[in-house]
């Protein structure tokens, strides 16, 4: 797969690349009207943030979240999202500083982290990049980067999704034609990795340990099987 997998705006229903969707958000007019239809007078800080996998680029998501928020509010967000599977250990190093789900008092590899209890706006800047960790054995590595920051009203959901990259297509690794389903992770040993419903009938061994394709980066890794809280 390349790195120009489209997403639809939320608010339009356009089809932008990863580029250019940043840019089509901040003209797009049915945004705008959305927010005047909101009834209420109280506004808020929003930053706009751009996160992609460290590695499979073509995995994204464009969102907008209150700048009161904290860390840990962004955390939950991409656990449900993307990467919740067994209750790992997660991470984000914003400036070189560490914030921590389990925060510790000593490290023996450099200063010691800190609480993801903190908001958004004391850690954040427009244009600035940081990562984030989950699970620290079989790591899904990100990189957020901060789009924007605006004012507007203020939303019932501190978090809204503005795009997310439309789900990659994976053709069955056996009969290499039908749309696959499963991911058995082993079978990236060898190149079969992928299978759909008719090839894993044919193939009852297989049953052994797969895992649905679904439209995260955390795909095939450790126990995840997707996100509930969200549709693909």
């Amino acid at each position: 797969m390349g790195n120009q997998i489209k997403g639809r705006c939320r608010c339009c229903s356009k089809e932008f690349s990863r580029a250019g969707i940043i840019k089509h958000l901040a003209s797009c007019k049915d945004r705008v009207e959305a927010e005047n239809e909101l009834k209420t007078n109280k506004k808020t800080g929003y930053f706009e943030l751009l996160i992609t996998d460290k590695y499979q680029k073509e995995y994204w998501l464009v969102i907008e979240i209150e700048d009161t928020a904290k860390l840990q509010d962004l955390d939950w967000f991409i656990r449900d999202i993307w990467v919740e599977c067994c209750g790992h250990l997660s991470s984000f190093n914003v400036g070189g500083r560490l914030y921590d789900s389990m925060p510790s008092k000593g490290n023996l590899w450099g200063p010691p982290s800190q609480s993801m209890v903190i908001q958004l706006k004391k850690v954040l800047s427009v244009g600035m990049h940081f990562s984030y960790e989950y699970d620290f054995g079989s790591t899904t590595e990100l990189i957020i980067t901060v789009k924007a920051h605006r004012e507007g009203k203020k939303k019932k959901e501190s978090v809204t999704i503005l795009s997310r990259n439309n789900p990659p297509e994976f053709i069955c690794s056996i009969c290499e034609k039908n749309p696959a389903v499963w991911v058995k992770p082993e079978g990236y040993y060898n190149g079969l990795p992928f299978l759909c419903e008719e090839c894993l009938a044919k193939n009852e061994s297989d049953e052994d340990f797969i895992l649905p394709v679904c439209n995260s980066p955390r795909m095939g890794v450790c126990g995840y099987d997707g996100s509930r809280k969200y549709p693909e």
